[in-house]
């Protein structure tokens, strides 16, 4: 199936939808079938010892005055693959996609990357299906010529180090496609970002390596790069931020996370304040997944977020101004963020706000860039969604606090295709941004 324009995608992808059955049901985490709780940790686990578990962890940060908590986190420690195949026909790029379903998912089926499998997956530990055209993405072959291949983190306020194998394949030979997949022209891409919870986050991750082509969506190229500091100046600025936010974290036993409870009735982890996230458990049947029933733990935000890029055209260049965020389970430590991210609903009483957040939340509408909701990773979390802008910010200074810098889109996207050092909500906006017209060039 190859799509021709946003028309066309909406009627493929609302039969996908309808030629399946899908079925998620809540189920406490005590009746999960295959899944227990450890008597002596209280962490939750596979009774086959793979997938993931749900564990504790401490941690805090070393400057004076600095954070310090305990909370559940997911603990995965397998490398998935996420990977799209690239074909040109009639002159176009287009990406093979794939309508799928996740448990977490607020409308069951988004549109995922041509490949989005965890290692149990694609190894078949589950003894289900084989994953459809993984062989290119693990051996491309004579016709597969690889654009793009970085290990990148994954929620670093959810999950422990987790990283996924984030890959880009290009290819000339004929591929068979199944009837859940499609081609989807480059550009139709860009205007489906615009859409509330269709991309997934799977998608949107890879998304942000595509490689530039002369279409749209690609970064304009320019003779001269005008940005505000150099890759010297940037690097110093980053290790330096690196070395203010010196983490010590260390795994708990989940029984010993304070703050924290089992709701007996209802079979669920939550926070005594009632906010940040739940513990839930769901049981799955899905016909169309390499496995078709299974049951799993899921992390259940309270709450929507807010993920924000204010962006400023700075020597005739735009801008994004960039954080230094650290999180709990950030593989290192510390990666380049949105200027804001946070959900508003969980900032404690009488804490200062985060730097920027009213800035962006009392945005004129002209300033107003980019605005979407967008899903987070439905395999592990349920209903997770974040409000994804990009904010023209011409008044804002450019002299801006220590943790933040100026990036052009060309300095950001560059660093993005390295692995560990662009978050993913940072990932998902550069996706975003790329598809803006204009966005790197001068007026």
């Amino acid at each position: 199936m190859r799509i021709t324009d946003t028309a066309g995608f909406h009627a493929w992808f609302a039969e996908r939808g309808a030629a399946h059955r899908y079925r998620i049901t809540r189920t406490p985490l005590h009746d999960l079938e295959g899944w227990y709780t450890d008597p002596a940790s209280g962490d939750v686990r596979h009774r086959s010892g793979r997938f993931f578990s749900i564990e504790g962890l401490r941690y805090g940060r070393q400057e004076p005055d600095g954070p310090a908590w305990t909370q559940p986190i997911i603990r995965q420690p397998e490398t998935g693959v996420l990977g799209v195949l690239i074909k040109w026909f009639d002159g176009v790029p287009h990406l093979l996609m794939q309508a799928k379903m996740e448990p977490g998912n607020i409308n069951t089926l988004q549109l995922s990357p041509t490949v989005q499998a965890t290692f149990s997956n694609y190894t078949r530990v589950h003894r289900g299906s084989p994953v459809r055209y993984i062989d290119h993405f693990l051996t491309p072959g004579a016709g597969d010529r690889v654009h793009y291949d970085a290990l990148q983190s994954e929620q670093g306020s959810w999950f422990l180090g987790k990283r996924n194998r984030n890959i880009v394949v290009e290819t000339t030979g004929e591929i068979p496609v199944h009837e859940d997949f499609c081609w989807v022209p480059r550009p139709v891409m860009a205007e489906l970002l615009r859409v509330d919870n269709l991309v997934n986050m799977d998608s949107r991750t890879v998304l942000a390596g595509l490689p530039d082509d002369p279409g749209e969506g690609s970064v304009p190229r320019r003779a001269v790069e005008k940005p505000l500091h150099d890759t010297a100046a940037l690097l110093h600025w980053f290790t330096g931020a690196k070395v203010r936010h010196r983490p010590e974290r260390m795994t708990i036993p989940l029984s010993r996370v304070g703050g924290w409870r089992r709701d007996d009735d209802r079979g669920e982890i939550v926070h005594e304040t009632g906010r940040y996230f739940r513990i839930i458990g769901v049981d799955v049947e899905a016909d169309s997944r390499e496995v078709t029933s299974w049951s799993q733990p899921m992390l259940a935000p309270v709450g929507r977020g807010v993920v924000a890029f204010v962006s400023k055209e700075i020597h005739g260049e735009r801008h994004l101004l960039v954080q230094a965020r650290a999180e709990a389970g950030t593989f290192d430590a510390v990666e380049l963020g949105p200027t804001v991210q946070c959900n508003p609903g969980n900032l404690p009483d009488g804490a200062p706000r985060p730097p920027y957040l009213d800035t962006v939340l009392t945005a004129r509408p002209e300033q107003v860039l980019f605005d979407t909701v967008h899903s987070e990773e439905g395999g592990r979390f349920y209903h997770a969604e974040n409000r994804y802008l990009v904010l023209d910010g011409d008044d804002v200074p450019v002299d801006v606090p220590e943790d933040y810098t100026w990036m052009t889109v060309r300095q950001l996207t560059r660093a993005g295709r390295i692995g560990n050092l662009v978050d993913v909500e940072a990932r998902t906006l550069l996706a975003c941004v790329r598809t803006l017209p204009d966005h790197g060039a001068s007026r």
